[in-house]
This record gives C-alpha cells, sequence and structure tokens, in this order.
C-alpha cells in the first residue's frame, strides 16, 4: 500500500494537472534523410484543443511519464518553440518531465533521437559524426515550422534549444559556440577522468582531418534566440572566443553534487566565466546530481536498473539529503521559463551568478 501510495505522490508531483482548458497534444514522426544514413524520431508536444483523456508518454517499468493526448489538435495562435537534446546514451523521454511543463505554458516542444548515442542505437559511425547532432535540431525546427496544421504556428523569433550533458553540448553547439578538437585533446590529457572525455574517446569524432575539420566548423543555426545548457560536458573544448560572442542569451543550470567524472567547477561554471557577463545566466543547484535531470525513478525502478546493469542504478539518486526529484525539476522548469520569457522581451538582462 505504501509502495502505490509512493508512486501516486510522484505522479502527481512529477506530471502537471491534465486541465481541460490547457490540454497538451503530442505526435512523433520520422524524417527521412535524403542519403537515407541519417532518418530522425521526432516527437512534439504542444497545446491543443481536445477534450479526450490524456495517456502517459515515456512510461515504463522504471521511469515516470507524462501525460498528454495523442494526435490532437494544435491550438490556434503562435506559440514560443523549443528543441530539446538528449544526453550520450539517452533519448528523447529523458526529458519528458522538461517538455509536458512548458508544453502546458504553451509552448511547442521538440525532441529528437540522436543517431549513434541513443539507449537503443550505439552505432559507432553515427556516434562519430559528432558535428551532426546540432543539424538533428536544424531539421527538427525545419519539420515543425513546416507543418503548423500539425503541431500549431511557432512564433518565429522564439526559437529556443534545451539540452542535458552531451545534448548541452550540442545546444551550444547550435547557439554558436565553436568546439576545437585539439584544445580540447590536450585538456583531456590533463582530466581524463571526466565523463565527457570519456564519451568523446568512445565516439571518436576527430579520427580523420575530415572529421576533425567538420568537427571545428561553425555548426550554428540562426533561427536560435536563446539556449539552456543543463549540467553540460565536453565545454572545455569551446573557444574563449565563440562564448565571448555567443550572440544569444544563454542560461547554464549545473548540478550541484560533484563526482569524478563531473564536476561543476570544471564544466558549466568553467564555461560560464568565458561566457558574456549581460547576457548570461549561471545556477548551480546544490542538491542536483548530473541525473537529477534524468526522470523520476518509480518505486523498485533501481533494482531493475541494477539487474540489467550493475552500477547504473546511480541514475534514481540525487545528492545526499536532497529534496525529492520532483521538486527539483519543479525548481529547473521555474527558472527555464522565467528565462525564456526575459530572453523573448527586449532590453531584459538575464545575468545571474
Amino acid at each position: 500500500m505504501k509502495t502505490a501510495l509512493r508512486a501516486l505522490l510522484l505522479l502527481c508531483l512529477s506530471t502537471p494537472a491534465f486541465a481541460a482548458e490547457s490540454p497538451v497534444g503530442f505526435k512523433t514522426a520520422t524524417l527521412p534523410d535524403a542519403t537515407h544514413q541519417r532518418p530522425l524520431e521526432l516527437v512534439v508536444w504542444y497545446p491543443a484543443t481536445s477534450t479526450a483523456q490524456p495517456k502517459l508518454i515515456a512510461d515504463n517499468a522504471v521511469f515516470i511519464g507524462a501525460l498528454a493526448v495523442p494526435d490532437a489538435p494544435p491550438a490556434a495562435g503562435e506559440h514560443p518553440l523549443v528543441v530539446l537534446s538528449h544526453g550520450y546514451g539517452g533519448n528523447w523521454g529523458k526529458q519528458v518531465w522538461l517538455a509536458s511543463a512548458l508544453a502546458h505554458q504553451g509552448y511547442i516542444v521538440a525532441a529528437v533521437n540522436h543517431p549513434g548515442t541513443t539507449t537503443k542505437d550505439r552505432s559507432p559511425q553515427a556516434a562519430a559524426q559528432l558535428w551532426l547532432r546540432p543539424a538533428d535540431l536544424s531539421r527538427a525546427i525545419d519539420a515543425v515550422l513546416a507543418q503548423p496544421q500539425q503541431f500549431g504556428a511557432v512564433a518565429p523569433t522564439r526559437i529556443a534549444a534545451v539540452g542535458h550533458s552531451l545534448g548541452g553540448w550540442t545546444v551550444m553547439e547550435i547557439a554558436g559556440a565553436r568546439f576545437d578538437p585539439e584544445l580540447f585533446s590536450r585538456d583531456c590529457a590533463e582530466h581524463p577522468k571526466l565523463g565527457g572525455c570519456i564519451g568523446y574517446q568512445q565516439m571518436n569524432p576527430a579520427a580523420t582531418p575530415a572529421g576533425k575539420a567538420q568537427l571545428a566548423a561553425d555548426l550554428s543555426d540562426k533561427r536560435i534566440t536563446a539556449v539552456v545548457s543543463l549540467d553540460l560536458g565536453l565545454s572545455r573544448g569551446f573557444t574563449s572566443a565563440s562564448l565571448a560572442a555567443l550572440p544569444v542569451p544563454a542560461l547554464v543550470i549545473a548540478g550541484g553534487v560533484p563526482t569524478e567524472d563531473m564536476s561543476p567547477e570544471l564544466e558549466s561554471a568553467d564555461m560560464v566565466k568565458r561566457m558574456p557577463t549581460s547576457s548570461t545566466q549561471y545556477v548551480e543547484i546544490s542538491d542536483a546530481t548530473h541525473f537529477s535531470f534524468m526522470p523520476i525513478c518509480k518505486p523498485g525502478g533501481m533494482a531493475l536498473i541494477e539487474e540489467s546493469s550493475p552500477g547504473d542504478g546511480m541514475i534514481c539518486r540525487d545528492g545526499e539529503g536532497a529534496r525529492p526529484r520532483a521538486v527539483i525539476q519543479q525548481q529547473v522548469v521555474a527558472l527555464i521559463s522565467g528565462f525564456l520569457a526575459r530572453a523573448s522581451t527586449p532590453g531584459q538582462k538575464t545575468t545571474e551568478r
């Protein structure tokens, strides 16, 4: 009985209350690739008009999902767009809590599974094409803009990118940061235990001169008007010049619980020191870990993870003595929605260090 009550409490905390006046729709699609090498799985949450009962999306034996009405008609009017990028080995469902919350606030939210770096797709060839991750988000923007009858109309001057972990690197790139493979390789020689260095070595995107050049190229999309990084990795490879000249407002949120492979001092906080003070907001959440930005685990979820992948059950834990993950995520949602509202208002500063 206690287990059932706890699960119900977590579900209530982690999913916005479904209201008839503000339903959220949900659609899935596959974005074809002209070369048939990189089709993308796209999912979109959006303000909708529907009286149908919502269903749980991305809910499974381990993680709590979020409510939405599949294939509901979109609401009228223009809406800001947010594109989401998942971390290394993750998938679009890992930020369902954030997508649902923003959609309830009037945002269209689109996410993709990045080939080669998702839960069920670890193709070494696709993973090595790290420079295509920002382009995946651009393709998601193209798809949503092209189908207002499916997802709703987008306000073209309000397109933001939000990413977690390697997704944080991805959205910084699409916002205008530039990566230097040589700089990163030298830095990883000094910090070999950082998770970004370990993942980068596994992907090996700079194995060829062509790959190195593509990784160092300008991967930005000028339609992006704001960017949010959630406990990103690989930030030490960004050039100081590109960070100092970042053309859009940025919110950088870090988990404040340091680990050997993810330290805010060496990643998020270090990056912020090199970014414009007038348009950058930095928040370090003291009781959040790197995994606090992932869905809430169900009772017994940690045991299921440990059974199939010993040691990985840590993704269900937050900091020692931490608030419930649902409460941490409510703080993150409030930070992001407040930042995006200010970023869309001319003359509003976003600095907070």
